[in-house]
């Protein structure tokens, strides 16, 4: 009730940022959704529609001294998971590796515990039975070794056979995918990054491990305060509140321990993400940085099936298979069906439909995804001290109005479903 009457009090005009006049309803609830914790941090939108950027706009804080602007960068969690996907549907639009051959003949190690037959579409749907983090490491400061982590991937078992279930994999994704990248190849996931989707698409702000002399970009979480009795200001620790789908995972049935064992690394109260070296770090799964115009940008190239500017970054028949539903139920993690496709999952809304959509939030409620049959891509970025693993209201609602807009112009009416 606090958070409605908050967001029915709050002002519509507080963004800064360019807004084309189809979509000034996404930018006006946009500045309602963040006014009221202004103070608590702040958070950028883009929006490309049928080729144009027609949204990019911010709001709020940096930082406790610095004010949020086009150049803020954020660590996204899980919606890098859609970004490492799309590098690996261009490269296999290169022909430089293949869905259905098995990543032990790129990487011969992975070969180990019974994962001989284990391919990169297993991984990227999620149904390589490789969740498991908790086991597989003994501190979660471990994480910020790259080769390391790759090893220790090489040695892991799968917690099920091939495609006999299906369960998300919340860090280890970024390792499998990355490898295979990386062995298919010879080469770095960095210089893969540059050369085969930044480039391309000239996109300077994003990063699988952020350049030391780019940790002033980052935005970070800003830390409340109360008031003590002795009218000493403490720094105050964030609570974070489970959201009502959160709790909905522990009503569902699925098994707490296949959750724990996916997403909660031993030692984790030890790491942040947020530190110098855990931004520093390659973790692709969850330390992701990227500006929401990067990550707007990417989708804009997906929302038309892999073109961009004249470039065919990815081969129609790849854009076909990657975008194709792999499953409908759900897996053993994620409290919904995701509808995982081969990286991304479906768009979740307040009820518009966006059959052909895809993308990735993350544990954040950082969110983007790309609608192809709208021609529509959709970002969204902060630095608040929110958790979720099905993102927040606020990411639902805003992927809702933005669908809305672009139904507006197209149909000439915005609707709710």
């Amino acid at each position: 009730m606090k958070e409605l009457k908050a967001y029915l009090l709050a002002s519509t005009d507080q963004y800064q940022g360019h807004v084309d006049p189809n979509f000034i309803d996404l930018a006006k609830q946009f500045s309602r959704m963040q006014h009221a914790r202004m103070d608590q941090g702040g958070a950028a939108l883009c929006v490309y529609f049928q080729g144009q950027k027609v949204v990019d706009i911010c709001i709020g804080k940096k930082s406790e001294t610095q004010y949020w602007n086009n150049n803020t960068l954020s660590v996204c969690y899980s919606t890098g998971k859609g970004v490492l996907a799309t590098l690996a549907h261009i490269l296999v639009s290169q022909g430089l590796l293949e869905y259905d051959k098995p990543v032990a003949e790129y990487w011969p190690e992975f070969a180990q515990n019974g994962k001989s037959e284990i391919t990169l579409a297993h991984i990227l749907s999620h149904q390589s039975g490789l969740f498991d983090i908790r086991n597989v490491i003994q501190d979660a400061s471990e994480m910020s070794d790259w080769y390391g982590m790759l090893d220790r991937i090489a040695q892991a078992k799968p917690r099920f056979g091939i495609s006999e279930d299906a369960a998300y994999q919340p860090l280890t994704f970024g390792w499998l995918v990355g490898g295979v990248l990386e062995k298919a190849t010879g080469r770095t996931l960095s210089s893969l990054m540059q050369q085969y989707l930044l480039q391309p698409l000239e996109i300077e702000k994003a990063y699988f491990g952020v350049p030391a002399q780019h940790l002033e970009s980052v935005a970070r979480p800003i830390p409340k305060v109360i008031q003590d009795k002795s009218n000493q200001v403490k720094p105050k620790k964030q609570n974070k509140k489970m959201s009502l789908l959160d709790r909905a995972m522990q009503w569902s049935g699925q098994n707490q321990q296949d959750f724990q064992d996916a997403m909660i690394p031993k030692g984790m109260k030890n790491f942040s993400f947020f530190s110098d070296k855990g931004l520093q770090a390659v973790i692709p799964a969850a330390n992701g940085v990227f500006s929401a115009e990067s990550l707007a940008k990417i989708y804009a190239m997906l929302a038309q099936k892999g073109e961009w500017q004249q470039q065919q970054l990815i081969r129609p028949d790849v854009f076909q298979r990657m975008s194709q539903i792999q499953y409908h139920h759900r897996d053993r993690i994620m409290p919904l069906p995701m509808h995982w496709r081969l990286g991304y999952h479906r768009i979740l809304t307040l009820g518009k439909q966006a059959p052909t959509g895809f993308g990735h939030i993350g544990f954040n409620g950082s969110g983007a995804w790309c609608d192809p049959e709208r021609q529509l891509s959709f970002a969204y970025t902060h630095n608040f001290s929110t958790a979720s693993i099905t993102g927040d209201y606020r990411l639902w609602g805003l992927t809702q109005e933005t669908l809305r807009c672009a139904d507006a112009v197209l149909k000439g009416r915005k609707g709710w479903f």
